[in-house]
């Protein structure tokens, strides 16, 4: 036979052809498929005949031996105009001569006329949707006229409904229809109304088959019809109309001009609508009439309409277009016949697979069979066209009808083939796509083979529609060298394959490698997200670094080295050494432990990067905030990161090998390395206090402060070296600045180093810390300090020393004559607790000695505070014929009143406690001389026991008790519950009653 021709996209092929016997006139045509190699096709012809032809779509050769002819049968004289085949009951239902007849699938019983009605012009079968579970039984609603369905809308069919049914040939009323039974729905018209049949299985009737009907008048002209659950829509020459089985109302959907083409109706089983032809405009509605998407337009008027999955195919002069349903683009066209060879025909076919499509002319029928979606892609990309490549992929999606593996794997062969059209951003997008695929495919664009992951690289050509893996660059020069060729042959008037903006504008190599490696770079980036195999990811990481390197990326390359990884070292460190990125390696050495090496790079890059600044991107990010960016010099960037890796390390001789080169930089950073909580094992405080250099006071005074104060060290050698450390500091400190003052204020700092002077606070940090050590550590030696700083003028500190040592004369001299600090040493004269320290401290200030005059208001104010506690007379002796009396007066004065004042109130304090002795004791003779009558009707008060001649006790609360229950009780408790001796019974005396 010969091959129709293709035109756009190939989704129908041709699989056979099928002349009729006898040269009969074909009028109609039915497709049922049995399986997957076998479809059965009904041909009815204008002779009257129906003919049986069965079909293999599965062969592959084109032979026209794939429909064979297997037998016909006369039906009427007249045309078979319409054929369906109902499924569900496994019968075939034809049109002839105005009458319906039954005729079973291998047309092998008797034809069974259905003497229901004359007339009949067309026939639907009944389409029920999958969620369609409310839908009634159409014979259960009464058949009335259209007319009286209008007048009374909305109300129910099944309220009016009286059992009319009819048996005529077989044909049985409704009252005697079995229940539950398998069966299907076919809407007839005839004579001005619509017959609704019900045919079903069962095993009472001779035929197989039990038929019940219905009929509604008012339909008149109709010419074809479709029932889509319970509506069922008629195209009649005026236009389209709905009915509702429900509610009994009729609506017109379309009205059609005078010069319409004849009304067609196609039932869509795929998706369970109905197409409505409009002259060469189809559209689409569903069950309720409501259009669905938008119109199909085809290119004239056609023959006839058919479906196929998610297409529409319509015939008309020999050629079959196929439309896309949801977008209504023309895919396929195909001519199968040549023009003026009459009308063609399409099947009313089965909701079957959809993948074979018969058309027919009035002489032969030929066989179409769906294309496989990948031969369909496979064409598209042949051609290179990989825009409709992507949308037929997007269609097939959406469908459903590509799996989950085939779609990831016609994602990856897209994405390879649009790396070799230079298309990376796109290919990528792909790949990302292609969930299945492996990064490692894409490793031989980026590392030449053979390389440590070459066998990881998986020997998948998929359809062998691009060349083999190479080097980016080699992708780009042969990319750009297949532009130069089209660009030679564009001028010579050949049409190419190649991208139209390459040919007007050709990218420049640079420009493509540079795009290729970014799109690779994100490919790799995102799929270190995935679940890779060990060795995948090694080579994910470790090209992407390649990759990086390329573009010089440097702040994605530290990001990835100093991030968790799964980079190859030994791939990598000749060629960052080699191309000087060693931050990079240093941070790679890192992440994979090797902190020596690390370390090793760090200090090259302090030494040699003195000058110049490094971006540190932890400060930037710190403060960002502020919209600031934190620039510090390269030296101190590496000491930072340096101080990180030692900060954790346990290795006590490479900490100490490095703490030097760091503390020349950064003693802060140096502290941090020394008292670091991030290690496991703390370094030993010896070696380490061997290893700081001495010229580095701040590192060494810290990391003894975090030793005393953070890890509680009671070693008195740390805590001697500590307090030797800072006193030194305050030396230094205070002989520089002091050094620089005037005489007045020389005098003043004398007095206290703590006064600020012209502004500055004079070792006040320094001294502030060493003379809070000396007070609150009891652990360092204080004669060795003492001896340190004796010939200077931290006299402060020497008193806290002095006092440890217990010098008590000397702690005195000091805060009185040194300091004159007059409340400091009243306050450690009260702490002595002897009154003969007042006297002393009263003995220095009026007698001072060296020279210095006496302290007369100290010694005032001495004895306005204490005065009263210390004896007149050695006041008196104490107090200096050079005294002023005018200043002593008021003091001796108030301390003799005083003195007299204590003596009276002691003489009267005196007094009145032997009057309270007195009277306590008069009180306790008065109770012991107290009598108490008992006579026979007495009874104890606990026990409640007559006492009789019985001993008895009485209680300061008049309470009587027998000797037994005072035994029990105690003296000091009575029968009342109350303990004497923590509640006592308190009565006036005379003191308290004269007193009153």
């Amino acid at each position: 036979m010969d091959k129709p021709g293709f035109k756009d996209r190939t989704v129908l092929e041709p699989f056979a052809e099928f002349v009729p016997p006898s040269s009969l006139s074909i009028r109609s045509l039915a497709v049922s498929s049995v399986s997957d190699s076998q479809t059965l096709i009904y041909i009815g012809t204008d002779e009257g005949k129906l003919v049986l032809a069965s079909g293999d779509p599965s062969q592959t050769s084109h032979s026209d031996q794939h429909v064979d002819f297997v037998r016909s049968v006369s039906i009427t004289g007249f045309p078979v105009i319409a054929i369906d085949v109902l499924v569900d009951v496994g019968r075939v239902l034809a049109l002839s001569d105005g009458s319906l007849f039954l005729l079973d699938p291998s047309l092998l019983q008797p034809v069974r006329k259905l003497s229901l009605l004359k007339g009949i012009t067309a026939f639907a079968q009944r389409l029920r949707t999958d969620d369609d579970t409310a839908s009634v039984n159409p014979l259960d609603v009464a058949p009335v006229s259209r007319s009286e369905a209008s007048s009374r809308s909305g109300q129910r069919f099944l309220q009016r409904f009286g059992g009319l049914g009819t048996k005529a040939n077989g044909v049985r009323p409704k009252d005697s229809f079995p229940q539950g039974q398998d069966g299907c729905f076919v809407a007839a018209s005839a004579e001005k109304m619509l017959v609704l049949i019900e045919f079903a299985l069962s095993d009472v009737d001779s035929s197989g088959i039990l038929v019940n009907w219905g009929v509604m008048q008012g339909f008149d002209g109709v010419r074809s019809i479709a029932w889509l659950d319970d509506s069922i829509i008629v195209g009649t020459s005026d236009g389209y109309s709905l009915f509702s089985i429900l509610t009994g109302q009729s609506v017109t959907l379309f009205s059609l001009p005078d010069s319409s083409t004849t009304p067609q109706l196609k039932t869509l089983y795929a998706h369970k609508e109905v197409l409505l032809l409009v002259d060469n405009v189809g559209v689409i509605v569903n069950a309720f009439g409501q259009p669905v998407g938008g119109s199909l337009v085809f290119r004239q008027a056609p023959d006839s309409i058919g479906a196929m999955s998610s297409y529409v195919v319509v015939v008309r002069d020999g050629e079959m277009g196929l439309y896309r349903k949801r977008t209504g683009a023309c895919v396929q066209s195909i001519t199968f016949a040549g023009n003026g060879e009459g009308p063609c025909i399409l099947p009313n076919d089965e909701p079957g697979s959809g993948e074979v499509v018969v058309v027919s002319t009035p002489r032969k029928v030929i066989c179409f069979r769906k294309v496989s979606c990948e031969e369909q892609i496979k064409y598209l990309l042949r051609k290179k066209n990989f825009k409709e490549t992507v949308c037929l992929i997007q269609e097939l999606e959406d469908e459903g009808e590509l799996s989950k593996e085939m779609l990831s794997f016609v994602h990856a062969q897209l994405g390879f083939l649009l790396v070799f059209e230079l298309h990376f951003e796109d290919a990528v997008n792909h790949f990302l796509q292609a969930e299945t695929m492996q990064p490692s495919e894409v490793f031989p664009f980026i590392m030449r083979d053979p390389n440590r992951w070459s066998y990881l690289v998986p020997r998948n050509r998929y359809w062998g529609l691009h060349p083999p893996p190479v080097p980016l660059e080699q992708v780009v020069d042969d990319g750009l060298s297949a532009i130069q060729r089209a660009i030679f042959l564009r001028k010579a008037g050949v049409d190419t394959a190649v991208d139209e903006d390459f040919l007007f504008n050709p990218p420049t190599r640079a420009d493509l490698l540079e795009l290729a490696i970014q799109n690779m770079i994100r490919y790799l980036h995102l799929s270190r997200d995935k679940q890779l195999n060990s060795s995948v990811q090694e080579g994910v990481d470790t090209l992407l670094m390649y990759l990086y390197r390329a573009l010089n990326l440097v702040d994605s390359m530290e990001k990835l080295a100093s991030s968790q990884n799964s980079c190859v070292v030994e791939e990598l460190e000749s060629l960052l050494d080699e191309s000087g990125h060693l931050r990079t390696l240093a941070f790679l050495y890192a992440s994979k432990g090797m902190s020596s090496k690390a370390l090793a790079i760090w200090r090259i890059l302090a030494r040699n990067y003195s000058t110049g600044l490094w971006n540190d991107q932890s400060a930037v990010e710190s403060d960002s905030q502020d919209n600031s960016t934190n620039f510090i010099p390269g030296h101190c960037a590496a000491a930072l990161e340096a101080s990180k890796l030692l900060e954790e390390s346990s290795d006590e001789d490479m900490v100490l090998h490095h703490l030097g080169w760091i503390a020349d930089i950064d003693q802060e950073l140096a502290v941090r390395v020394l008292t670091s909580e991030k290690r496991s094992n703390q370094l030993s405080p010896g070696k380490v206090l061997a290893a700081i250099d001495p010229k580095k006071v701040e590192v060494h005074q810290r990391y003894l402060q975090w030793l005393i104060e953070e890890q509680d060290s009671d070693d008195t050698r740390f805590h001697t070296l500590y307090a030797l450390s800072l006193a030194r500091s305050a030396i230094e400190i205070v002989e520089m600045e002091y050094s620089n003052l005037s005489m007045d204020d020389k005098r003043l700092v004398e007095m206290d180093f703590s006064v600020v002077v012209n502004g500055i606070s004079y070792g006040s940090h320094v001294r502030e810390r060493l003379q809070l050590f000396l007070q609150s550590s009891d652990l360092y030696d204080p004669q060795e300090v003492l001896d340190l700083i004796e010939g200077t003028e931290l006299w402060l500190e020497k008193a806290i020393l002095y006092r440890k040592l217990g010098q008590e004369t000397l702690v005195l001299q000091i805060l009185a004559l040194k300091l004159e600090d007059s409340e400091a040493a009243e306050q450690y004269c009260a702490e002595i607790g002897r009154r003969d320290a007042y006297m002393q401290l009263l003995d220095m200030y009026l007698d001072p000695q060296n020279g210095k005059e006496p302290m007369f208001n100290a010694a005032v104010c001495l004895l306005h505070n204490h005065g009263e506690s210390l004896d007149p007379l050695q006041v008196l002796e104490k107090l200096s014929p050079e005294m002023p009396l005018k200043l002593a007066s008021d003091t001796i004065l108030r301390m003799m009143r005083a003195r007299v004042h204590h003596l009276c109130q002691g003489q009267i304090v005196r007094k009145l406690s032997g009057a309270v002795n007195l009277e306590a004791r008069l009180a306790r003779l008065e109770e012991r001389s107290r009598h108490a009558q008992i006579n026979d009707e007495c009874v104890c008060d606990s026990c409640r026991a007559r006492l009789g001649t019985k001993l008895f006790a009485m209680y300061p609360d008049d309470s009587v008790v027998c000797y037994k229950c005072y035994r029990r009780q105690g003296e000091s408790t009575s029968s009342s519950g109350r303990n004497f001796k923590n509640d006592a019974l308190l009565k006036p005396g005379w003191l308290v009653s004269r007193n009153s």
